[in-house]
């Protein structure tokens, strides 16, 4: 299906290719000519596709070293996104923090494909704030006003999709608003089975940040013993570093080639964060690799477990503890000759990048027309 008329694409901020920036790029190589508005760009940091249109930031952009502490500029992003957009006929907010507050021209529809609600205000709060005292009361004080504006500005939104069924219902606990639910594309032609043997070793694929849980993983298998390869970084490496044991070798960002060898080599992926959605996961079974995965968030909906009536391709750990994810690993250890690569890849495939084209495009173009959009099932 073709891309909808004249599109405005609106993004939080450009610093890296994560889960967002794969969704965004979609959009981008289907829409080449829309404009697209962030709150600020870091050059080089996402792909050429992305990068190869107008970019319009914030003010913040100019900020000196503003990519090195955009992250505590939170409480004044809310009056980042007032920008004043073009005519067009759909503005498109790809948001988990603000660009979902962006305002649209009058009569003008927005769709919001919402990755979650802001995680810091909202369900992930102590995740990233801890603390006591005066601090800590400033801190609730600025999330809430945060939790004031975002409720506010959904209704500039006359349309939210959400990533998972787990973002769907935030959508309605934060907003009291309904939703469709398509997920997001993972592209499972670039991440395939290779003919490689199996290398004795876990493997973590994330950015470091707190709600991550990366210390439940070094922690495990520094326990255990086990070899772990972690692949990323983020605001938590020197702590992660400290608590690594001496089999756990920190192989900083790598390459979308490099990444697809190790998910082909490794055991399994261990994954002990709660995600919104999760692409590492569903990219690491499209290389035929099991997931050790908390059983809650995203991975849920993407990793099928061992006492599910349906062929495995996961282990679930029930909660966010050292111990759980010893005894995670341990299942999965007993149980490993169960796992078939090809009943992976297969349950992978139902997140293909095809899939949600289709959905997508026909979800926003029933938008633009002035049609009642459903929502739609992946």
């Amino acid at each position: 299906m073709d891309a909808p008329g004249r599109m405005v694409l609106v993004h939080d901020w450009l610093t890296g290719m994560r889960g967002g920036e794969k969704v965004l790029e979609v959009f981008c190589r289907r829409c080449p000519g829309a404009p697209l508005y962030t709150v600020l760009y870091r050059h080089g940091s996402v792909s050429a596709a992305i990068e190869d249109r107008p970019i319009r930031t914030s003010l913040l952009q100019w900020l000196p070293g503003v990519n090195r502490y955009y992250r505590y500029l939170l409480p004044l992003m809310p009056r980042a996104v007032r920008w004043r957009l073009p005519a067009c006929d759909l503005v498109l907010s790809i948001s988990h923090c603000v660009a979902k507050g962006v305002q649209p021209p009058e009569g003008v529809p927005h769709v919001c494909y919402c990755l979650t609600p802001m995680r810091y205000a909202w369900h992930m709060k102590d995740a990233y704030f801890s603390g006591r005292g005066p601090k800590q009361w400033l801190i609730d004080r600025l999330l809430a006003r945060l939790r004031e504006w975002d409720q506010r500005t959904a209704a500039t939104v006359t349309h939210f999709i959400a990533i998972s069924e787990v973002v769907r219902r935030r959508i309605r606990d934060c907003y009291g608003r309904d939703s469709a639910m398509i997920y997001p594309p993972v592209d499972t032609d670039f991440y395939h089975p290779a003919d490689l043997p199996r290398d004795d070793y876990y493997l973590i694929l994330s950015a470091f940040a707190p709600y991550k849980r990366l210390d439940l993983a070094l922690e495990a298998c520094r326990r255990m013993g086990r070899k772990l390869v972690v692949i990323g970084s983020g605001q938590d490496e020197r702590k992660l570093r400290r608590l690594a044991g001496p089999d756990a070798h920190f192989l900083g960002w790598q390459s979308d080639a490099v990444v697809r060898d190790h998910l082909c080599r490794c055991r399994a992926l261990l994954f002990p964060g709660e995600e919104d959605f999760g692409i590492v996961p569903v990219e690491a079974q499209a290389c035929g690799t099991p997931v050790i995965a908390l059983a809650s968030g995203g991975a849920t909906e993407t990793v099928v477990p061992l006492d599910s009536s349906a062929a495995p391709t996961g282990v679930w750990f029930n909660e966010q503890s050292v111990d759980a994810l010893v005894d995670g690993i341990e299942e999965f250890e007993r149980h490993r000759a169960d796992f078939d690569p090809a009943v992976m890849r297969r349950n992978a495939l139902r997140f293909r990048t095809e899939r949600f084209e289709e959905e997508m495009f026909e979800y926003v173009q029933n938008v633009v027309n002035g049609q009642k959009s459903r929502p739609l099932a992946a």
